[in-house]
């Protein structure tokens, strides 16, 4: 299985820090977001990657990263977005890194408590298809900011709905996402949205209708650092309080 960490975007819900410097590099605690999940999927057992990245501020990740070995990455490579297309579009360049594997996508703003290995093994014992990771959150003012899916009496996917006024379950999509290489047929076919961008749910619906969408609801803390300052230094404060990617 390879990685692929979803590392560009404009970052305007975090300015003015990200007036000087992509969102991802930002710190979180002692060290760069992007990091983070870099870390995340190492332990996984993910070791060969793809960051796409894009803006004025994209050599820095090689700056960082390098060659990835002293992140224990075996071989990382990168990928660059011209502009803010959405995640799908995203994703899209990293087609020929992945060339027919499966594929763990991950933006590089969520920051996980617990480990990531169990939702992995749990994809490849998939037969084929799509997993996503969903967070248990109760308040409904949060859950109008996320995908929220809306599942059967048998705890099935049905649909997932982007930002709903009427949350259909107490779950957020997290931005985590497993896919087969089926992904990459997908991806063109899809319409922008009203904001012009591909957007990542409209490719896990897909799978939904496919009757392919599995899921894993994560342990312990899950935060997106990038969706508003007040979100980001909550996650600051948790991973300094009580650490990221544990076993």
């Amino acid at each position: 299985m390879k990685g692929v960490i979803l590392a560009g975007g404009s970052g305007t819900r975090l300015h003015p820090l990200t007036r000087i410097t992509n969102k991802h590099l930002l710190p979180i605690y002692d060290r760069p977001m992007v990091t983070y999940a870099i870390e995340a999927l190492v332990k996984a057992g993910i070791t060969e990657m793809m960051v796409v990245t894009g803006g004025t501020h994209a050599g820095e990740f090689l700056r960082l990263l390098g060659n990835g070995h002293e992140y224990g990455i075996d071989r990382l490579f990168y990928a660059y977005q011209e502009r803010p297309g959405g995640i799908a579009e995203a994703l899209g360049l990293a087609e020929r890194f992945v060339d027919g594997d499966p594929v763990v996508v991950m933006l590089a703003d969520n920051i996980v408590e617990r480990s990531l290995a169990p939702a992995a093994a749990n994809f490849a014992d998939q037969d084929k298809g799509a997993r996503i990771l969903l967070s248990p959150i109760e308040e409904a003012s949060h859950l109008r900011h996320l995908g929220v899916p809306e599942l059967d009496d048998d705890g099935r996917v049905v649909k997932i709905i982007e930002k709903p006024e009427d949350p259909p379950s107490n779950f957020g999509v997290t931005g985590i996402y497993f896919y087969d290489a089926t992904v990459f047929d997908i991806i063109p076919t899809l319409e922008p949205s009203g904001r012009g961008e591909l957007e990542i749910t409209d490719v896990n619906n897909w799978f939904v209708s496919q009757k392919t969408m599995q899921y894993d609801v994560l342990e312990g803390f899950w935060g997106d650092a990038g969706e508003s300052i007040e979100a980001y230094y909550e996650v600051n404060d948790f991973v300094r309080s009580h650490g990221a990617n544990k076993d």
